[in-house]
């Protein structure tokens, strides 16, 4: 692995000694690295190992010249120091923080990721008014092929030639996405717009105005004088008797121009476009929407850990919920959550909210993103830097903000971002949650930072906000004091030197010791190894117990126990079969009702389940071994069969089953009896009564 520096026409005090130190390997220092020193760039790709670029301004350039240098195998990895933490008024004492961002990028790639592929053509249907769909057709029609939808009469109405087939009525649904939209309608207007001339005659004859430019009777302004029926005999356009008819078609994308949109989820489908009239970059993007597209699939989902439903009961409905992309649902008849791959934004907050782990985030994978958070804050510490503070910010909007910070730093328009905050890219900053959250503070980050920069649907913030609250509770819990986690609402650079000025303010104290475990592949793995590290080393005495913030049952504190009501619980063990992840267990040799508080996701099924309401849920950290070990949590004694003496039920649930069938019309005298008897014994004592009426159901 080469590196290469640059302090950027000396703009930034770099330190390649203090740098090179930290890597392990010898560092050159380079001024203009994209200009008078490209060969040295074009040198190092002429080796046979990685290259890691310390500037992404001329990202672009770089790879223009690695096309054209001969031998060139290497493949270039791109790393920002500059706008991160170069420019910044404190960046002489940044170089533990640009150190490990380079370690970072010297990472080997994370695996790929399966793909899901989207076929489009080029049907592209606009939605809005005419004069307006047309304007937007016109820029369009080269490469797509047009059909549009009129809802609106517009200002200018539409053009007299006819240059695009129009659709009119009423709009049932559209649903879809990239590929695959499909569009249902009503046509129910008297006016046919496939027999319509736009001759105008209609407008002229129609004394109350209710015909416009879009050729569509407004029915509510109609008074049913029908002149403009007699205007029409010709073209036989306008027909008040004709039924309404329904018809559905396929399209591969979709421009909205109305003021409403028809799709008002937080996150549109793929293909889904909406237009104000004013930015053209909707429309470059549209045009170029014609071909093969691939996107990651960002989740693995396990249907064996879902708790989202046992036995016909909804329990964790967490993922359904946050899902601002509507690619999650829930099926009644398999029992399970479905996602919608082509749906799927990549959020990633199905995963944090998810108490189990049966979705699982993949873009990266969680050991590939603790390998990249544990690489980050062992290099840091390693080079001497203290309080590192991570800042978990989008690919996107969050960059740009990270960027335009820097560049007003270097200004001496703002702090910047401080030498001990070390930013962190994410698809989405959704699709972090507790466990890594708890794994940073473990390998030693004083606090952990989430930068919303307002694209953000608005329940992803609320989940991460009640996630950070759980996390926090955790670590107060255990005696680390102060606020570890962050959730900075900034969208403007500002704001978020404001937040991070005040951040770094802070100093919370970490393990004395940094964890060095891998993020396991299942998300309760990596927080059982969090929290067996935080526990280890935790500053003070331990509690027995730390209470967590409660919540909707499956969207609250992923820990906790369950309270059992002894005296109403009659060990029928409906809650043992709704448990999906086998924290609750009955024991095949006594009637007992056991507990592994170490398993329990707190999705609410067996509290949901149980016919005798007879358990509630207990939000709260363990911090005993007990929380790993088999509690028993209810146990009676067995009941024997009155006829042969094996055990076969409880003697708390015939009672139960006595008490309630003992007035029943069907259940006195032999009968009554039976019910004391163990399934062969009914049989028997059954078929040995002949003269006695069967209930064969015993």
């Amino acid at each position: 692995m080469t590196t290469l520096i640059c302090d950027c026409n000396r703009t930034m005090p770099l330190d390649p000694d203090e740098l090179g130190r930290a890597l392990g390997e010898p560092l050159a220092p380079h001024s203009l690295l994209c200009r008078s020193q490209a060969g040295d760039f074009q040198q190092a790709i002429r080796g046979g190992g990685p290259v890691v670029v310390a500037c992404t301004q001329e990202q672009r350039l770089f790879g223009e010249l690695g096309s054209a240098t001969e031998g060139a195998l290497a493949p270039v990895r791109f790393v920002n120091i500059r706008e991160t933490g170069g420019w910044s008024r404190d960046a002489a004492q940044a170089m533990p923080k640009l150190a490990a961002l380079l370690a970072a990028a010297h990472l080997p790639d994370p695996d790929p990721v399966a793909t899901v592929t989207y076929r489009s053509a080029g049907r592209l249907l606009i939605i809005g008014p005419l004069d307006r769909a047309e304007q937007a057709a016109a820029l369009l029609d080269d490469v797509l092929q047009v059909t549009l939808f009129v809802q609106g009469e517009g200002r200018d109405g539409g053009t007299q030639a006819r240059r695009y087939p129009v659709l009119a009525g009423r709009l049932e649904h559209l649903k879809g996405r990239l590929g695959a939209f499909e569009l249902a309608w009503s046509q129910d207007n008297p006016i046919d717009l496939d027999l319509c001339t736009r001759c105008n005659a209609c407008l002229a004859a129609c004394p109350e105005g209710a015909i416009g430019f879009d050729y569509q009777v407004d029915l509510d302004r109609c008074a049913s004088h029908r002149d403009c029926v007699a205007s029409c005999t010709v073209a036989g356009a306008i027909d008040f008797q004709r039924p309404p008819r329904q018809f559905t078609e396929q399209y591969d994308l979709v421009l909205d121009l109305g003021a409403t949109p028809q799709m008002r989820r937080h996150e549109p489908p793929q293909g889904y476009f909406t237009w104000d009239g004013r930015d053209p970059g909707t429309l470059l993007r549209l045009r170029d929407m014609v071909g093969e597209f691939e996107k990651p699939k960002f989740f693995d989902y396990k249907s064996s850990l879902c708790a989202h439903s046992r036995n016909e009961t909804i329990g964790c409905n967490a993922c359904v919920d946050v899902c601002s992309a509507e690619a999650i649902r829930s099926d009644a008849h398999r029992q399970q959550i479905v996602v919608d791959p082509y749906l799927c934004a990549g959020c990633g907050a199905c995963t944090t909210v998810c108490p189990s782990g049966a979705m699982a985030y993949t873009y990266p994978r969680s050991p590939d993103q603790g390998r990249k958070l544990r690489t980050l804050l062992s290099t840091y510490a390693q080079a001497g830097g203290r309080d590192a503070v991570l800042l978990l910010h989008s690919q996107q909007g969050g960059q740009r903000l990270v960027e335009t910070l820097g560049r007003a730093a270097q200004l001496k328009l703002a702090h910047g971002v401080p030498a001990n905050v070390i930013p962190v890219a994410l698809w989405h900053v959704a699709s972090l949650g507790v466990e890594l959250w708890l794994s940073a503070v473990a390998f030693g980050a004083a606090q952990v930072a989430v930068l919303a920069s307002g694209d953000e649907a608005p329940q992803y913030l609320d989940a991460l906000a009640a996630q950070m609250e759980t996390a926090q509770s955790i670590l107060n819990g255990l005696g680390y004091d102060g606020t570890h986690l962050h959730l900075v609402r900034a969208d403007t650079a500002e704001a978020l030197d404001d937040h991070l000025q005040r951040i770094v303010a802070r100093h919370p104290p970490v393990p004395a010791q940094p964890a060095r475990h891998a993020a396991a592949p299942e998300k309760r793995a990596t927080l059982a190894l969090a929290l067996d590290h935080l526990i280890a080393h935790a500053p003070g005495p331990l509690p027995q117990e730390i209470p967590l913030p409660a919540g909707a049952p499956g969207a609250g504190a992923p820990l906790g126990a369950v309270a059992v009501d002894a005296q109403a619980c009659t060990l029928c063990m409906s809650c043992v079969s709704a448990c999906p992840a086998h924290a609750l267990q009955d024991n095949p040799q006594l009637p007992q009702l056991r507990f592994i508080e170490k398993n329990c996701v707190q999705c609410g099924l067996c509290e949901k389940t149980c016919p005798e309401d007879a358990i509630q849920l207990v939000p709260r950290l363990l911090l005993s071994e007990r929380r790993k070990e088999a509690v028993v949590l209810n146990e009676t004694q067995p009941f024997h069969c009155v006829r042969c003496g094996k055990a076969f039920g409880t003697q708390k649930g015939i009672d139960t089953m006595l008490q309630r069938l003992g007035g029943h019309a069907m259940f006195q005298g032999a009968a009554l009896e039976r019910l004391k008897m163990c399934g062969d014994c009914r049989v028997i004592d059954l078929y040995s009564s002949p003269d006695e009426t069967r209930i064969t159901d015993l």
